[in-house]
């Protein structure tokens, strides 16, 4: 639904995991940029993770997952996150002002 935005990928694979009650990157992700994405219209569901703040959370993953490449790994994603929040306001201002 949104793969033709910036990151967009994030969002469709990420309400996808939530909805299954999934943790993984891109639920992460999306628990992170939750203000952004809900102020855009996009309702995140609530997802247990305990009391680990997301990007604590998604750190952890991702170490798990690649090791010392964690950090580089981390930044890209967070990037990729801003851009699709951003795609959206742009969308969203668009959309108001057209």
């Amino acid at each position: 639904m949104y793969e033709n935005l910036p990151g967009g990928e994030i969002l469709d694979d990420g309400l996808r995991s939530m909805s299954q009650g999934q943790v993984d990157e891109n639920s992460l992700l999306l628990l992170i940029g939750a203000y952004r994405l809900e102020r855009c219209g996009i309702s995140i569901s609530p997802l247990t993770i305990g009391r680990a703040f997301p990007e604590d959370k998604l750190y952890e993953l991702l170490a798990r997952k690649y090791g010392d490449e964690a950090y580089r790994i981390y930044k890209s994603l967070t990037r990729r996150l801003v851009s699709l929040e951003n795609a959206l306001e742009n969308l969203g201002n668009h959309k108001r002002k057209g």
